[in-house]
C-alpha cells in the first residue's frame, strides 16, 4: 500500500480518536493509538519505539483514570464511598443505555443515587458530590484530549520532517 495513503489513514484515525475523547460513540485514544501504530508499522517511519511505549502507557493510564478521577473528585467535594461506587456502577450501566451520553448520565445518576442511599436527608451533599464527579470527568477528558493531541503532533511532525 502507498505510504501516503497509510499516512492519511493514520491521520484520520488520530483525529477520530481525538474526537472520541469527548464523544462516547468513538473509542477515543484506542483509535488514536491505532493510527499511531499504523503509521509506525505501515510506513518507513523511523519513529522511536519510546513514543510507541509512552503512548501505550498513557492510553492505558487514561482508561483507568477516566473511571478513577470522577470517583476521587467526588470524595473531594464531600462524597462518600457510596458515591464513588455509584459513579463506577453508573458509568458501566450507562454504557449499555442506548441514549446519547448514557455513560455520563449513568455516572452522575450513580453518584447522586449512591449518596442518597448513604444519607437520604442530605440532597445538597449528594449534589455537591455529583458536581465533584463532573469536575473529575472534565479532568479525565482533558487528560485524554492532551494525549490524543500529542499523538497527532508526533505523527504530523514525523511526516513533515520526512518531506523537508
Amino acid at each position: 500500500m502507498d505510504t501516503t495513503l497509510i499516512s492519511i489513514i493514520s491521520i484520520i484515525l488520530l483525529v477520530l480518536g481525538i474526537l472520541g475523547t469527548f464523544l462516547p460513540v468513538l473509542p477515543g485514544l484506542v483509535l488514536s493509538l491505532g493510527g499511531l501504530l499504523i503509521y509506525k508499522y505501515g510506513t518507513d517511519s523511523d519513529m522511536s519505539m519510546i513514543y510507541i511505549w509512552a503512548f501505550v502507557i498513557l492510553t492505558l493510564a487514561s482508561a483507568v483514570l477516566n473511571y478513577v478521577i470522577p470517583a476521587k473528585t467526588n470524595k473531594k467535594y464531600g462524597g462518600t464511598n457510596w458515591g464513588s461506587i455509584g459513579s463506577i456502577i453508573g458509568t458501566i450501566v450507562g454504557l449499555f443505555i442506548p441514549i446519547p451520553l448514557g455513560f455520563l448520565i449513568g455516572m452522575f445518576a450513580g453518584v447522586f443515587i449512591g449518596e442518597l442511599l448513604h444519607d437520604s436527608k442530605d440532597m445538597n451533599k449528594a449534589l455537591r458530590s455529583t458536581k465533584g464527579a463532573f469536575i473529575g470527568f472534565i479532568y479525565g477528558t482533558g487528560f485524554s484530549l492532551v494525549v490524543g493531541l500529542a499523538m497527532l503532533f508526533v505523527v504530523v511532525l514525523d511526516i513533515t520532517t520526512d518531506y523537508i
